[in-house]
């Protein structure tokens, strides 16, 4: 009895947060398959990303599951928890949900469905496609397979770092950095096609993640240190000391894919960002460009607030901080009135203090949180940020506001100032009257 109530559990558990199951005609993808099951095939493929809590997914899923028992055979339909699996729909630029891709003649540049969202219309633009690829590759156009494409351009072959018996030691093992090796063979076929993606992801990633190469046919020494067997095998070698924690890359096989595993494993290494304040432009600097946003929390005056107060809320920023630190932001917050720029560029200051806003410094975007300053308003605030949702407004002047340099807090309470007392036992007052006759 207790075994069949488990089980019933695990059932409504799995039916709440899965819209397809195996029963479906939709395949099921997910960042270990991904690559093998589309981007590897000749079929022209519609994929849907989605996530289980949203609305428009759940009314989308009987359309969807319909139109994919209807193309059986001639079209596939797949969906990819992109809630769950957010690398992957990073990767081709989800920001909303559904969205759904068509990967067809070229699988490295998948385009937008644009069509119906229910059965017929579906079938109807997914047949419409399957005529259009079926008549570019009579005509003597790209082939849809997508493994041997060499696509992933616009690296430098030059930011793969090339390894060696006689430096690994020195260049991986005994570095601070996290690397990715890949061992190869230079005769492998599948290493020449990884080959223009790894030098792609190994640009894209200069200065956070180290990518190496090395031939595993001529140093042999490592090589087997490793029990390499196949090729291309690629090992990740975590930051911080080497040791036995190596393990094996389980990624797709794209620059796109590489590098969003890549930074997924960085994020789970690194601690927490720090919630610094706004004491000079180069904490600004530092936390918008160099991140993809930069949190900006503009706290009460500490007359207001008081350093138990203030400390509260700078608690709470530092457990969203380390919430979100796989998505690798900035933190910064100013105490309101001190840097009055910011807070005009950022419209901060009509709702009262405490105030929060996220900064795209690329875009020249910001979005200002309206809900409560508190664990759950920020967490539902940056929640949505991380799937691309949310209203934006454009930084004023087209820049970052200008910070003035201030003292840091300095962590104690606020003191009125007392205003100095008048001596006034010099002054005759006989003196002042007379000047006030004149």
């Amino acid at each position: 009895m207790f075994g069949s109530s488990l089980l019933l559990v695990a059932v409504v558990v799995t039916s709440t947060y899965a819209l397809y199951g195996p029963g479906d005609d939709v395949v099921v993808l997910t960042p270990s398959n991904f690559h093998k099951t589309v981007i590897e095939s000749n079929e022209l493929w519609l994929v849907e990303f989605y996530a289980p809590w949203c609305g428009h997914c759940k009314a989308l899923t009987p359309e969807w599951k319909k139109a994919a028992s209807a193309l059986k055979g001639v079209v596939k339909l797949g969906a990819v928890d992109a809630d769950e699996h957010r690398g992957l729909g990073g990767q081709y630029g989800v920001q909303g949900f559904p969205t759904i891709k068509v990967f067809g003649a070229d699988k490295f540049k998948p385009t937008d469905y644009q069509g119906p969202r229910q059965a017929q219309g579906i079938v109807d633009s997914a047949l419409n496609a399957a005529s259009s690829m079926v008549k570019s590759r009579l005509s003597g156009g790209k082939s849809s397979g997508g493994g041997k494409s060499s696509g992933g351009g616009g690296g430098n072959q030059k930011d793969v770092i090339e390894l060696t018996d006689a430096n690994f030691e020195k260049e991986v093992l005994n570095s601070e950095d996290m690397w990715l090796v890949e061992f190869y063979a230079p005769w492998c076929g599948h290493c020449k096609n990884l080959a223009p993606h790894w030098a792609s992801a190994a640009s894209e990633l200069k200065g956070k993640v180290k990518l190496g190469a090395l031939d595993a046919t001529v140093h042999t020494v490592m090589a087997g240190r490793y029990q390499i067997q196949g090729f291309p095998t690629i090992k990740m070698f975590p930051s911080g000391k080497k040791g036995s924690e190596v393990s094996e890359y389980d990624g797709g096989r794209t620059s796109g894919d590489i590098v969003r595993w890549a930074l997924d494993k960085l994020a789970e290494n690194i601690p927490p960002p720090d919630v610094v304040q706004l004491t000079d432009p180069s904490v600004l600097a530092s936390a918008c460009d160099d991140h993809q946003l930069c949190i900006v929390s503009v706290l009460p005056h500490i007359l207001d607030c008081q350093s138990k107060c203030r400390n509260s809320y700078l608690k709470t920023l530092k457990q969203m901080g380390n919430k979100y630190k796989k998505q690798m932001w900035g933190w910064v917050w100013a105490e309101a009135g001190q840097q009055m720029e910011l807070e005009e560029t950022l419209e901060i200051g009509g709702f009262g203090y405490p105030a929060l806003a996220a900064v795209n410094s690329r875009k020249l975007k910001f979005s200002l949180m309206k809900g409560s300053f508190s664990e759950n308003g920020i967490n539902e605030f940056l929640r949505d940020l991380s799937y691309g949702k949310g209203s934006t407004a454009p930084l004023r002047n087209a820049k970052l506001p200008t910070v003035q340099k201030i003292q840091p807090w300095d962590g104690k309470d606020g003191v009125l100032e007392v205003e100095e007392d008048i001596d006034l036992s010099d002054v005759e007052l006989d003196d002042i009257d007379a000047k006030e006759e004149l």
